[in-house]
C-alpha cells in the first residue's frame, strides 16, 4: 500500500511539473488522474484502491460533523437561553489497538462540544463528556456508526 501511495504522489508531481500549473486544483486533478492510471495498471486488486476513497469520504464526513457541531455551539452561545444538556457517557469500543483508540479519542475531542476523558483499564470503554446529550443511546450510536465505524474501515 505504501508503494502505491508513493507512486501516486510521484505521478501527481510529474503531472504538475509537466503542466506547469501549480494551483491546488491541479494537484487534486493530478492525484485523481494518477490514481486512475494506477488502478487500471494494477487492475484495482490492492487494498490501496479501497482505502483512499474511504479516506476521502471520511475527511468530508469529519468536516460535516465539525461544521455541524460548531454551528450548534455558536447558536447556544449567541442565544440567551442555554440548550445544553451536558453529561458523561460510556462509549463501548470496537477499536482495539492504541492507534485506533487514540485516533478515535482525538477525533471526538476535535469536534466542538465533545471531549474524550479517559479509556477504561481494559480498553473496552471510552468516557466522553458532551455538551448536548438529549438521548444517551442515540449519542453512543452516533459515535459508533459515525467516527468509529468509518475510522476502523480505513485502518483495518
Amino acid at each position: 500500500m505504501k508503494n502505491r501511495f508513493l507512486s501516486n504522489i510521484l505521478l501527481t508531481f510529474i503531472w504538475v511539473s509537466i503542466t506547469g500549473d501549480f494551483q491546488f486544483s491541479n494537484y487534486v486533478f493530478g492525484f485523481l488522474l494518477s490514481f486512475a492510471i494506477l488502478f487500471i495498471i494494477t487492475r484495482g486488486d490492492a487494498k490501496y484502491f479501497k482505502v483512499i476513497p474511504k479516506l476521502i469520504f471520511f475527511i468530508f464526513f469529519f468536516l460535516y460533523e465539525l461544521i455541524k457541531a460548531n454551528l450548534q455551539v455558536a447558536f447556544d452561545v449567541i442565544t440567551p437561553k442555554f440548550y445544553m444538556t451536558p453529561g458523561i457517557v460510556k462509549v463501548p469500543l470496537d477499536a482495539e489497538t492504541n492507534l485506533e483508540i487514540t485516533l478515535l479519542a482525538n477525533l471526538i475531542t476535535l469536534t466542538p462540544g465533545t471531549l474524550s476523558l479517559d479509556v477504561s483499564d481494559d480498553r473496552k470503554v471510552l468516557y466522553v463528556h458532551a455538551m448536548y446529550i438529549n438521548d444517551r443511546e442515540e449519542f453512543i450510536k452516533g459515535i459508533k456508526n459515525g467516527f468509529e465505524r468509518r475510522l476502523l474501515e480505513i485502518l483495518r
